[in-house]
């Protein structure tokens, strides 16, 4: 009988050993997940949208930059910025690889499927770029034209929704859709002839227009606004709070137009 209970205690101490160690090892393993136990955010962006987000020699600058900066330092943290695929910064918070996405990103309900979004920050709409000499102002001017857009955004959306669908105002037309990883490669394409127009973010459009004005054009496109926002990872209500104070604070003292200014001139 005291063997059989001197085997039976030793059972119970080893699964309480057991466990207490697979307890131990899912906090380690939340904690490593976890932005509280970080001294670093790391934001993932596109760098390839100016004034939002461009590269000064090697450094990743521009507006969402600067409110990255404020919202590390709200955070008591240092920030990391990781430039990317546009169409991959979604997949990369999603699989924990970021703690936020600021890059120029409208808010759209698919993308809110998969992540949280701040307070918006910054309104848009979708420009056309085109030559001087050809001036495209309306989804007819498209028609038969082959229309550059950079991978996974708005714009690439609404020309791809406009030529695929069934009631698509270029199905049938002999438009194609080009998508190029930056909205600067899908210019350099324009100005060679390779595409008739660009389809992009209104600052970003009049920004590659400014830079060739003497070959090309910015003009509106449409007449939907969009809204940009900030994106973290689902539930991290935490962060969400401390990005959504900080655009809060900039928008009511008129800095991020004072950013946007900066960063376009």
């Amino acid at each position: 009988m005291k063997k059989n209970i001197l085997a039976l205690l030793t059972v119970i101490s080893i699964l309480t050993i057991f466990v207490g160690c697979s307890s131990n090892t899912s906090k380690t393993q939340g904690n490593e997940n976890s932005n509280s136990k970080s001294g670093t955010l790391t934001m993932y962006t596109n760098a390839e949208f100016a004034p939002f987000e461009y590269f000064k020699g090697e450094k990743v600058v521009g507006v969402d930059a600067d409110i990255a900066e404020r919202i590390a330092a709200a955070a008591g943290k240092e920030l990391k910025i990781q430039h990317t695929d546009f169409d991959s910064l979604v997949p990369s918070l999603v699989a924990g690889k970021a703690d936020f996405v600021a890059a120029a990103m409208t808010i759209t309900p698919e993308r809110m499927e998969e992540v949280d979004f701040s307070i918006p920050y910054v309104e848009s709409i979708q420009h056309i770029i085109s030559l001087n000499e050809s001036n495209y102002t309306t989804m007819d001017d498209l028609k038969g034209k082959k229309i550059g857009v950079q991978l996974g955004t708005t714009g690439d959306l609404m020309v791809s929704d406009a030529i695929n669908l069934d009631d698509g105002a270029l199905k049938g037309s002999g438009s194609e859709v080009k998508p190029y990883s930056s909205p600067l490669e899908a210019a350099q394409d324009l100005l060679t002839g390779r595409i008739d127009a660009v389809v992009v973010d209104k600052l970003t459009a009049e920004e590659i227009s400014k830079n060739n004005s003497d070959k090309l054009t910015s003009v509106k496109f449409g007449e939907i606004s969009e809204s940009y926002g900030i994106a973290v990872a689902k539930g991290n209500k935490e962060l969400l709070e401390i990005i959504n104070s900080t655009l809060q604070k900039l928008l009511d003292e008129g800095k991020i137009e004072e950013l946007i200014e900066k960063h376009s001139n």
